[in-house]
Order: C-alpha cells, then sequence, then structure tokens
C-alpha cells in the first residue's frame, strides 16, 4: 500500500506542488495544509489514524509523535522539507522536495554495536585544588579517585580515594582504560591527625572507567574529543569544568558502541613478507584505532571513533565503513538523483554535510537568510571524512552536476581535502568544493554565486565496489580521454614502471603483489601488469631486490588499463640435454660467467653443465654421477641362514 503524504506550508511560508511531488514519488499526497501542527491537528490526528503516513514536516516530530501515541496509532515518518528546501529565495523547489522524501522512505540499514559496560569508576586528574573539588562533586555518583602529582593536604573525608604520583602512560577506552603510575603513593587512613602515605611505588598498573582530565595540560590521547570516556576540560574555565562533571556523571551503566568499521583482512595491502606497502589508513587514523598486525593491520572498534576517514582512503577496500555501509550511501545518491530528474529538475547539484554541525547551518540559513538554492539538494552523512573520492565521482556520474562539501569544525581536513583533489583529477574539476565556512550567509552566497557546470551526458549506473564505481564515473567525466591522466602523490591508482636493464625477471614482485596487479607467464620469462588492478601500496618497488620499480600514479579511462601488458620479457634458456625451455637466458649466461671453471664447486667441466641444464635433467645427471652424495653404494647380498651355519663349522 502506497504511504500517505502530509503536507504543509507552515504558515504559508514555503509553496509546495502537490501534485508534481505525487507523480515524482508515487506518494498520495494530502491537501496542502497551512497550520498542521496547531490549527489543522485534527486532520492531522485523522491521517495518523489511517495509518502507514509520512508528514513532511520535521520540526514538530515529537509532538506528532506523542498525538499518534495518544490515539494509539503508529508513530509518523516525519522529513523536513522546508528547512533543506521550501525555506529559500528559489521558488523552484519542487523537483528537491520530491527528491529529498524519496530519499527519506529508503530503509534504513541495521547498524551493528557491541555492548559496552561503565562502573562508574572515575579518575581525576589535576591540580588538588580543581581535582579534589570535583572529587566532592562527583562522589555522590561515581567511585572516584584523585591522582594529584604532588604533595598536598589530604582531605579527611573517606567518600573517595587520593593518591600522589606520576601519571606515566593511558590507554584503552570508556569501561577499560588502563593506566600506568610511578612514584605511587596511597593514603593511610589509620591513626590520629593528618593521614600518611604509603611508600614510593613505580610501575603501579590500574583499571579505571572513566578519566576526568583537568590538567589543562598536553591530552592524554590524541584526538582526545574522539575518546569515549575521556573527558577533559579548561580548569581555569569554572562553566566548562561544570559542564564536564555533569558529563562524567553520565558514563554510568551499559552502552551501545557502534561498530563503524568492517575489516576484509585478505584484501589488506599493508605488507607481505615483511616488506612494508600501504600505510594510508595507519597514517590518517586519528585516534589510533588502527595498528599493525602482521602482513595485515588490525582495527579497535571500542577506540575506533568511526570518522571513516580509513575507508575513504584505503584503495583495496579491505576497511569499509559499515555505520551505514557504502551501498546505502550509493543508493541514496541515486534516488535523490533519479527522483528530482522525474519531477522535472535540471542539473542537480549536491551539498554533503554532517547532521550536527552542517544540519544547523543549514536550518539557520533557512530560517534567516536565503536558504539554499532550488537545485541544491543536501546530503547528511554520519562521517564526512568518509565521503571520499569515489562518492564524490559517484554522484557526479549518477546526474549532479557538481559536488560541495560543507565541513564541521571537527572534520579532518586532510584527507577530505586528499580526496577531493584526487576527485578533480580523475575527470571532477571544477566540479568538487571543499566549504570551510562558519556562516550560514556565506554558505548561501557560495552556492548562489557558484557556476554550475553540465551534468554527464549518459548518468551512470554505479556497481561494484568503490574501485569500479569510481573507474566507472571518472570514465563518463573524461568521455574524449585517450591516454592516462595524472594524479596526485599517494594515489590509489597507477601503473609500474620497470627499468628492464636492471629487471632480472627473479618475480619476486608477482609473488608478492596483494591485488595481483603484476603477473607471470608460465611458458616463458616475463612480467606481466594489469593497470586497472594496480593498488599503488609499494610493495613490489620495496621488495625489488635490483631496485628496478618505479611507482607512476596515474589513472588511465580507457579499456587499455583492463588488459594486461608486458612490462619485461626475454628469451628462455633451453636445457643443454633435453631443449626444455627453462630460466632466463641471460641469467643463466652470468651465473656460467662467473662461476664455471672459476668457483671450486664447478671446476671441473660436468658440474658447471649442470648450471645448464634444466630440474629434471639436473636431477638425473647428480644421481648417475660418481660421488654422488645421494648414492648408496651397491647393495649389499642378502644373508641366509646356511651362510650363518656355515661360518659356524669354520670355527
Amino acid at each position: 500500500m502506497s504511504k500517505h503524504l502530509i503536507l504543509c506550508n507552515c504558515l504559508e511560508s514555503q509553496p509546495i506542488d502537490a501534485t508534481a511531488i505525487g507523480q515524482a514519488t508515487g506518494l498520495k499526497c494530502s491537501r496542502v495544509h497551512r497550520s498542521l501542527c496547531t490549527a489543522e491537528i485534527d486532520k492531522a490526528a485523522e491521517a495518523l489514524a489511517g495509518g502507514d503516513v509520512v508528514i513532511a514536516c520535521a520540526q514538530e516530530a515529537d509532538r506528532f509523535a506523542e498525538l499518534a501515541e495518544e490515539i494509539g496509532a503508529e508513530a509518523p515518518v516525519c522529513v523536513d522539507i522546508r528547512d533543506r528546501a521550501g525555506w529559500s529565495d528559489d521558488l523552484q523547489t519542487a523537483p528537491k522536495m520530491a527528491a529529498l522524501l524519496a530519499e527519506s522512505l529508503l530503509p534504513q540499514p541495521m547498524v551493528k554495536a557491541l555492548d559496552v559496560t561503565s562502573e562508574g569508576r572515575c579518575l581525576v586528574l589535576g591540580a588538588p585544588d580543581v581535582a579534589l573539588a570535583a572529587a566532592e562533586r562527583l562522589a555522590d555518583t561515581l567511585s572516584v579517585t584523585v591522582l594529584l602529582d604532588r604533595a598536598a593536604d589530604l582531605p579527611l573525608t573517606r567518600r573517595f580515594e587520593v593518591v600522589q604520583g606520576r601519571l606515566k602512560r593511558a590507554e584503552g577506552t570508556l569501561g577499560a582504560f588502563s593506566v600506568l603510575i610511578d612514584g605511587l603513593q596511597m593514603v593511610q587512613p589509620g591513626g590520629r591527625g593528618a593521614f600518611g602515605l604509603t611508600p614510593l611505588r613505580d610501575g603501579a598498573r590500574t583499571e579505571c572507567d572513566v578519566i576526568l582530565d583537568l590538567t589543562g595540560g598536553t591530552p592524554l590521547f590524541s584526538a582526545p574529543h574522539k575518546r569515549d570516556g575521556y573527558l577533559r576540560a579548561d580548569p581555569g574555565s569554572p562553566t566548562a569544568v561544570a559542564e564536564v562533571l555533569m558529563q562524567a556523571a553520565q558514563h554510568v551503566g551499559t552502552f551501545e558502541k557502534p561498530l563503524y568499521l568492517r575489516l576484509e583482512s585478505h584484501l589488506c595491502a599493508h605488507s607481505r613478507a615483511g616488506k612494508t606497502g600501504c600505510t594510508r589508513c595507519l597514517d590518517i587514523c586519528p585516534t589510533g584505532a588502527i595498528t599493525p598486525d602482521g602482513d595485515h593491520v588490525a582495527v579497535d572498534p571500542l577506540v575506533c571513533a568511526g570518522c571513516g576517514a580509513c575507508a575513504a582512503l584505503c584503495p583495496s577496500g579491505a576497511i569499509l565503513y559499515d555505520a551505514p555501509p557504502v551501498d546505502n550511501t550509493l543508493m541514496r545518491l541515486r534516488v535523490l538523483a533519479e527522483t528530482y530528474a522525474r519531477a522535472g529538475g535540471d542539473a542537480p547539484r549536491l551539498l554533503v554535510h554532517d547532521a550536527d554541525h552542517g544540519g544547523q547551518m543549514i536550518s539557520l540559513a533557512a530560517r534567516f537568510g536565503r536558504g539554499l538554492p532550488g537545485d541544491v539538494i543536501p546530503l547528511a552523512v554520519a562521517a564526512l571524512a568518509g565521503f571520499g573520492h569515489a562518492e564524490m565521482l559517484a554522484a557526479l556520474g549518477m546526474g549532479f552536476a557538481a559536488v560541495d562539501l560543507l565541513l564541521a569544525p571537527q572534520t579532518e581536513r586532510d584527507p577530505v581535502e586528499r580526496e577531493a583533489a584526487l576527485a578533480r583529477a580523475m575527470g571532477a574539476e571544477g566540479r568538487v568544493r571543499l566549504l570551510d565556512l562558519a556562516d550560514p550567509d556565506q554558505v548561501s552566497e557560495a552556492l548562489y554565486g557558484a557556476a554550475v557546470p553540465a551534468p554527464v551526458a549518459q548518468p551512470v549506473l554505479a556497481m561494484g565496489g568503490r574501485r569500479q564505481v569510481a573507474r566507472l564515473a571518472a570514465k563518463a567525466l573524461l568521455p574524449g580521454a585517450e591516454a592516462p591522466v595524472a594524479l596526485p602523490a599517494g594515489a590509489p591508482y597507477g601503473a609500474v614502471v620497470v627499468d628492464t636493464d636492471a629487471c632480472t625477471l627473479c618475480l619476486s614482485c608477482v609473488s608478492l603483489c596483494p591485488s595481483g596487479a603484476l603477473l607471470d607467464n608460465p611458458d616463458r620469462p616475463e612480467l606481466r601488469f594489469q593497470e586497472d588492478a594496480c593498488l599503488q601500496c609499494g610493495v613490489c618497488a620495496h621488495a625489488c631486490p635490483e631496485k628496478a620499480i618505479t611507482l607512476v600514479p596515474q589513472f588511465d579511462p580507457t579499456d587499455a588499463a583492463l588488459k594486461q601488458r608486458v612490462l619485461n620479457e626475454e628469451e628462455p634458456f633451453c636445457c643443454v640435454e633435453c631443449g626444455a625451455a627453462f630460466g632466463v637466458k641471460s641469467t643463466i649466461e652470468k651465473i656460467m660467467e662467473k662461476l664455471a671453471g672459476k668457483h671450486s664447486m664447478f671446476l671441473n667441466e660436468g658440474a658447471g653443465r649442470l648450471i645448464q641444464m634444466c630440474d629434471d635433467c639436473r636431477i638425473k645427471a647428480q644421481s648417475h654421477a660418481k660421488g654422488n652424495p645421494f648414492g648408496l653404494g651397491e647393495r649389499p647380498v642378502p644373508r641366509t641362514t646356511d651362510d650363518y651355519l656355515s661360518k659356524r663349522k669354520d670355527h
């Protein structure tokens, strides 16, 4: 059954074309109400009683949910088409409204999560005056221990613990912090007068659930705002301290930790046989959640903050963002573009933003400014840094004319800038922008004042993994390209150049290539290469004993990238006994030149001849040669009972 769409123009502050929206989305539309949340609330109740309702208003979602509960109806789906579309200087908003409504009705993937339990064991760090005062306020809620780094008057209260020492190291996350303390002295509560302290002890280790850092110094962790359970504030700001104390008091109980990433270890190109290749995820992870694990990497799901940068940069797809997965993002892009076009829109632009900062900027721009242009479709994503070059190119390949990313204050700039530069080099020049703006009016002006390029002539169907989607979209954006285009250093696409004078065709690069881009020929000495499969991880270059391999970052949009081509080849050497081809002719000749008649093991002609034999003939020659180390001599004659008896008679 089709859902029933309830429309409201919010006191006639936005134009709504119910007919165009209904035709594009296939939804059954109501008449356009004027004040659905107040004067016409009875109409909302009547619609809710009928079930399967979508209300085109997100501002009053709580009110409509309460109304549904009162009348025993199912809570409606509430979609914002006002701030994101209707409140705009551009009156042509029907295609965008239809696109937003269609996208909101897509099924939401279930996010996997782990249960994290915090028992409220809180370690407070800081100067005595600030730390002890904070402990007093938290003692009724948490099990508090104060770590003082210098001597101070110890409180006589036993509502919380006080120790002295130097914090040497801290690791872990909410519910599982581990700290190492040197010079630890604990309170001895017995006796009259002030409390005493135990003797100094180094290397003391303890665990806690929450760390409250009021030192005002260097954070204990990289990206401290992303470390669950690690709270810090400027000790000189009473407001900041009060706020962080309130947060700390709420860190007791069982919490759900989303599993942001999915790891396919067998695809990882980090290392092979001790030769380090790709380190993109290790270099970019702000929290240190990713660590080397043999030839692959490991991800600590409890430390991971879900920024998505590693998934955007991973060349092989070994690390995938899973909350939500990439397929869901691509589906949202496709529905937005197709619905917008079906509603009569032309050349839409995409504005990618986070839900918090970006959502607020759009709302403020709509309420107090010009709002968004009618052709700019906002897309809220869970991880802005995870919207990489593949997603940017996919959006352009599906029919969006341009892609703008509205950065938030806490967005990791480096991965976003790298991915945007890569997308531009792969055909999106003039189509991808990063908007690092803090004022809603500036956002509106940047969007209204931008030139809109023409979209691709024929939208592509995004299928396959991120690399395949990026290739399809880039090929559509470079329709006339007949040669590879240069890419920035570190790009995950490119060619391998081999110095044929230095290469000995040892094929160590082939055996270690994690993606199968380098291949051999079982019939002759030959090194082959398929550019489409190359990750530019560098394992081959690091493993080459002759240093004959160079990586060239580039993107070849032609079909030549999908075919194997020969990088180096030589004539095989033919066995002097059977004539079978084996080995590399130049290599065998060099070995003969250096060893035959010169090395002590190859002084005689027969030994030197072994070098020129294939494996089978070499084994046969050695087995029949004199002094064969595997030979057992002549087989002795079996002795019978008569032999033993005759020997006894002789004696």
